[in-house]
């Protein structure tokens, strides 16, 4: 069965920096995600929704190559496009709200280490939490799953800890579990803040995104009991992929 073509008000291209196919395959996602086109049904031509969205055919097909490269939809010559898929049942990944929750790794994550660096002072965080250590370590990881980058992020910890983390804890744990599991290291307060950008050149290649793609910044602190910002985090994750559930009561 095809689904039916949805008749939508003119898009107007001019309120995002992306680029017009960025923002079509956002809509055409959404209606994936929605059931608006179900998973099993056809979709409309590329000549409808150039019609519909009042944009060029290649622009068209230019969105439906990203929505066919995250396998939702598949495209059949003679017979037409296909939903295969909703994004929730290919992949998620929920950014805990809690501090257990930022314990545990996802299932089926690999943690590659790109860099490390001795002796260096993140950017102190805005607002600034606790005293700065005197020096700290560095590390820029970037996380796996299914095949695909997900998170890309910059873990500063406070040297004198250092030395009392075992190097394969990095590329198997999350960082606050590192900080959880050190003998004697009490951590007092732990914040985190999550705010929405889109993807420049460097990170859309580190995160296989289009150029201007959505991301979520998160940045992360830790806090010891004599009030040293003993952790900074400053991560990055797909847009595509984010997911928050926050209890309310």
């Amino acid at each position: 069965m095809k689904a039916a073509q949805v008749t939508t008000a003119a898009i107007d291209f001019s309120r995002s920096a992306a680029s017009r196919y960025v923002q079509l395959a956002s809509l055409f996602r959404r209606r994936v995600e929605s059931g608006q086109w179900q998973v099993g049904e056809q979709i409309p031509t590329v000549d409808e929704l150039a019609a519909e969205c009042q944009v060029a055919r290649a622009t068209v097909r230019q969105a439906l190559d990203l929505l066919e490269d995250e396998k939702l939809i598949a495209r059949y010559r003679a017979k037409g496009t296909f939903v295969i898929g909703k994004p929730q049942e290919q992949f998620w990944c929920e950014v805990a709200s809690d501090w257990s929750g930022q314990l545990i790794a996802p299932d089926g994550v690999t943690i590659e280490i790109l860099t490390k660096q001795e002796r260096l002072a993140p950017n102190p965080p805005d607002p600034m939490v606790g005293t700065m250590a005197p020096f700290y370590q560095h590390w820029r990881r970037r996380h796996w799953r299914n095949g695909k980058p997900y998170y890309l992020g910059d873990v500063y910890i406070d040297e004198r800890l250092c030395a009392r983390i075992a190097p394969e804890s990095f590329e198997t744990k999350t960082s606050m579990r590192i900080l959880r599991e050190l003998p004697g290291l009490e951590i007092a307060e732990a914040h985190q803040t999550l705010t929405l950008g889109s993807a420049d050149p460097d990170l859309a290649e580190l995160l296989q995104l289009p150029l201007n793609a959505p991301v979520a910044h998160v940045a992360r602190t830790a806090v010891d009991r004599d009030g040293c910002l003993v952790f900074v985090g400053q991560g990055i994750y797909r847009g595509d992929v984010v997911r928050l559930d926050i209890k309310l009561k």
